[in-house]
């Protein structure tokens, strides 16, 4: 109801006094500021709550940095040059894992640093093989859990491995079908979860010494996703649509094999995330995501953290991310839609609360726009949700358009700072992000009503949000350009040739262009999931009819549009091939394609440098296409 209001609110001030409230239309900022990587990110408490690591730029790439809580000395413990680090772990408190992958192909090595940056080795030496966090094991200060495809690359072993030697020990082979793992609040692995490709298995076992016992098996559709053990380890909460279309939290019982008990359900969204307190052993809440989060606590106390830190923070979203062990060390992170926010470091016993870092201190929020709530009728009556992004300081009539459909397709937008919309924003665009049918967290018929309909029903609901700006007054129907990354490059492709007319120009970053071969391209360790993918996008037997109707490349001659390619020579889930033959079907035919292949990169661009160059060939595409600002240019 809020987004319908404001998306009201939105056209009801442009129908009487054609534009925004009025404002002084920003400077032009440069595009290195939106894309640069960060000052500091992903901070992250040792479990003593004694030391704090984050990531920092060193020589242009992100690198792991520690400093103890209330010193002035920083450590940098990792010297990454070739790629950023995407992610660490604290082994223990003196201990810290990380993982790094070669050029984007996405086969991640596990590595282990200490905090004064000495004893740094790389844990799994192995070419081709990708590496995964299974647990941490808190209560063992030598080992973490991993998955590794080492033995076979289409499916992932657990082992149980030597942070300071690198030795490891298979604790769970794969039977060829497994395809996620979970440990109990004591690190014994215990639950599995098993697909033949379109009926997945709940696979569980009192302890590491027994075999495992299927409780509970269905088509994908239905949903039983365990999220964590309850603190006696014995039962499952779960994230459960079975018999309902909204997916919600139970109690499981794994002697009954029933959901036991309703945490909570909303009748708008799907609800998956549960918040727990491991040192009082108790579930405090829940988070879900309608146009914004929100939060749904059963704990008082945890409640009351939240109000006095949303007091201490207001006019910004506060997520409470990591805590020491005792929970009396916490870290906060802000953001909003027009801020990628902060970091705070609160001390619960003392009351001592300071700032850590902004993120990006280079973007001044009052220069940016803000993102907006909007929902439309599909024209088979479908209720579609999505995100309008108004520039500042234009008035809001027959402006020049970028729909920017999402990646996955089983993901969703969510409000909150993007760099590429306010980017887009700054250059005097507006933005429409659209969560199309297929989406996730409306519900399972909203989910469902997107299955074998990319292309078609899909590419229908972006078409009827563009329609909606048309007829709102809002777009100028002679510049809407379409813009996406992963699925969102298909839409983009999709949108270029099923509705020619629709768009001026359309830029397809890491894109799909047929399914016929990304469906034979897929990952080795995606193959346990191929039938699914095949009920879900079409098999390439029985429905080729439906996959060469649906297929950007067989309709290439239809496309007329200029067009943008940005992609990764590495890239291991959309190959470059995908790109190679939509650039080559449209260039025999004359039409002018832009294409730009980065050979140290994968799936989108990690690298800085590579950011730069594709959204400053973005900016001056859209320009010469749809007529936005760019960078040096003199404004009036």
């Amino acid at each position: 109801m809020r987004a319908r209001i404001i998306s009201l609110l939105v056209v009801l001030s442009i129908f009487i006094f054609g534009c925004a409230p009025k404002e002084e239309i920003p400077r032009i900022i440069s595009m290195e500021d939106f894309f640069r990587n960060p000052e500091k990110a992903a901070f992250s408490l040792s479990p003593d709550g004694e030391h704090i690591a984050w990531m920092q730029p060193w020589k242009n790439r992100l690198n792991i940095h520690v400093q103890g809580v209330g010193e002035e000395k920083v450590i940098r413990i990792t010297s990454a040059t070739e790629r950023d680090i995407p992610d660490y772990f604290w082994a223990n408190n003196s201990r810290i894992a990380y993982v790094q992958d070669k050029a984007g192909d996405e086969n991640f090595k596990f590595y282990a640093v200490n905090i004064d940056g000495s004893d740094e080795k790389e844990l799994t030496p192995f070419e081709k093989v990708r590496v995964g966090l299974v647990d941490r094991l808190e209560n063992d200060d030598e080992h973490m859990l991993i998955s590794i495809n080492k033995r076979d690359p289409r499916v992932f072993d657990v082992y149980r491995i030597n942070v300071n030697t690198g030795e490891m020990k298979i604790i769970a082979q794969n039977p060829g079908n497994v395809v996620n793992w979970l440990t109990d609040h004591e690190g014994n692995l215990r639950v599995a979860i098993a697909t033949d490709g379109v009926n997945n298995s709940l696979l569980y076992r009192d302890t590491e010494k027994d075999d495992f016992q299927i409780l509970f098996t269905a088509n994908f559709r239905e949903t039983l996703t365990p999220l964590f053990f309850t603190f006696d380890n014995k039962n499952l909460y779960v994230a459960s649509n079975l018999g309902r279309d909204k997916t919600a939290i139970y109690e499981y019982d794994v002697k009954t094999k029933e959901t036991t008990r309703l945490l909570y359900e909303h009748p708008e969204v799907d609800v998956s995330s549960l918040l727990r307190s491991k040192k009082q052993k108790k579930i405090t809440g829940v988070a879900y995501i309608t146009d914004k989060r929100h939060y749904h606590f059963f704990d008082q106390e945890r409640e009351q953290l939240q109000k006095d830190l949303e007091e201490r923070l207001p006019g910004y979203e506060v997520v409470v991310y990591n805590m020491s062990r005792d929970e009396t060390k916490v870290l906060v992170r802000t953001y909003s839609d027009r801020s990628l926010g902060s970091y705070y470091y609160l001390d619960r016993t003392s009351d001592k609360f300071m700032k850590l870092a902004d993120r990006s201190p280079w973007i001044n929020e009052e220069e940016m726009a803000e993102m907006e709530p909007i929902m439309y009728t599909s024209r088979d009556g479908l209720t579609i949700h999505g995100y309008l992004t108004l520039p500042k300081g234009l008035k809001s009539k027959d402006l020049p358009v970028v729909v920017l459909p999402h990646g996955g397709p089983m993901s969703r937008n969510t409000w909150g700072y993007r760099s590429d919309v306010q980017f887009l924003a700054n250059r005097g665009y507006a933005v429409l992000q659209v969560n199309f049918r297929i989406s996730t967290g409306y519900g399972r018929k909203f989910w469902e009503a997107g299955f074998k309909q990319s292309g078609l029903a899909i590419q229908d609901d972006i078409t009827d949000g563009v329609q909606w700006l048309i007829n709102e007054r809002i777009a100028d129907s002679k510049r809407v350009g379409i813009y996406g990354i992963s699925y969102g490059g298909y839409a983009t492709l999709a949108g270029l040739a099923f509705t020619p007319d629709l768009y001026a120009c359309g830029v397809d970053y890491v894109g799909i262009s047929s399914w016929f071969s990304i469906l034979k391209a897929i990952p080795p360790y995606w193959e346990p999931m191929r039938d699914m993918f095949h009920e879900i996008i079409g098999h390439p037997e029985k429905d080729k009819e439906l996959l060469e109707r649906t297929s950007p490349l067989f309709h290439a001659d239809k496309i007329k549009a200029p067009l943008f390619v940005a992609q990764g020579a590495n890239d291991p889930r959309v190959p470059k091939a995908e790109s190679d033959q939509i650039v080559e079907a449209l260039r025999e035919r004359g039409i002018d394609v832009q294409y730009m292949v980065k050979e140290n990169e994968g799936h989108g661009f990690r690298n800085e440098e590579n950011r730069f160059d594709f959204y400053r060939a973005m900016e001056k595409f859209l320009a010469k296409h749809l007529g936005g600002r760019v960078e040096g240019q003199v404004q009036d």
